[in-house]
């Protein structure tokens, strides 16, 4: 068995620093493949705890812009190969994207940006989509001449669907919710040959969600957004045997405004 578990720690030394935050969660996990979004740090500005941990292998893609961004993957068993960015220009010293190769499968931290209509940053996303799209597609074709699988796990700050989200009505003009992002979603499994492998052991809604705002009552309602994704080949998709969302019991016991997304696959 195999499980890959995934976090944006909205702030790597933020969730190290909170009590029974990052640190203790690392440490408890039975999880194989760990990845990080939105570390917002340099290597160097990490705490040796989050930086190098006890038992794992890590590699970070910090972003050329101080203080943004940044992914990380934690393997137990040391990688075959490790890739920063995935060939776009604009994006490759961005701190959104880094791939490692494991024996047969290829896994990869993905910081997809959010966004924000009517403002440069939704140009940004669009553009990162543009350049994805054709990307995943291309490892895709690779890694069946390879006989690999692939498993891209991230924030991708897209809610695909309505049952993907508690207040659907309310946010289809908003970023992260908008037609156009959820048709290209479709693209992702379509026309690229991919698989929400959380969907294929929860097909129903609504929900479970991963990320709630820290503003208002939101956590406390679950009015959250299922925008943290493991989007796997079919041929893992197919081998999941357990996923679930590692909800705090209390907005107080929260070290990120997102929860672990974890997946168990039948695989080797």
């Amino acid at each position: 068995m195999l499980t890959v578990s995934t976090v944006n720690v909205n702030g790597i030394r933020a969730a190290a620093k909170k009590e029974n935050g990052l640190v203790e969660w690392l440490a408890a996990t039975s999880a194989e493949v760990v990845c990080l979004q939105e570390t917002r740090a340099e290597p160097g500005q990490m705490p040796d705890e989050v930086r190098e941990p006890e038992g794992w292998h890590v590699v970070h893609a910090h972003s050329d812009q101080k203080g943004r961004n940044g992914v990380s993957i934690l393997t137990r068993q040391q990688p075959e190969a490790v890739r920063i960015g995935f060939g776009a220009k604009e994006f490759d010293s961005s701190g959104r994207y880094i791939e490692v190769d494991l024996p047969g499968l290829t896994v990869a931290s993905l910081y997809l940006p959010s966004g924000d209509v009517g403002t440069p940053r939704q140009d940004e996303k669009e553009r990162f989509m543009g350049a994805f799209l054709p990307y995943l597609a291309k490892r895709k074709r690779a890694a069946k001449r390879q006989k690999r699988e692939v498993v891209v796990c991230g924030d991708w700050n897209i809610a695909h669907r309505e049952i993907d989200l508690k207040n659907w009505k309310g946010n289809q003009k908003e970023s992260g919710f908008l037609p156009e992002e959820r048709a290209w979603m479709d693209r992702v499994f379509g026309e690229a040959g991919y698989v929400d492998a959380f969907r294929k052991a929860h097909p129903e809604g609504p929900g479970p969600y991963s990320w709630w705002s820290y503003r208002g009552k939101a956590f406390d309602n679950d009015s959250g957004w299922r925008i943290d994704y493991q989007i796997a080949t079919p041929g893992l998709a197919e081998r999941v045997k357990e996923a679930r969302i590692e909800r705090a019991e209390t907005y107080a016991a929260r070290w990120s405004d997102h929860s672990p997304v974890t997946i168990t696959y039948d695989f080797p």
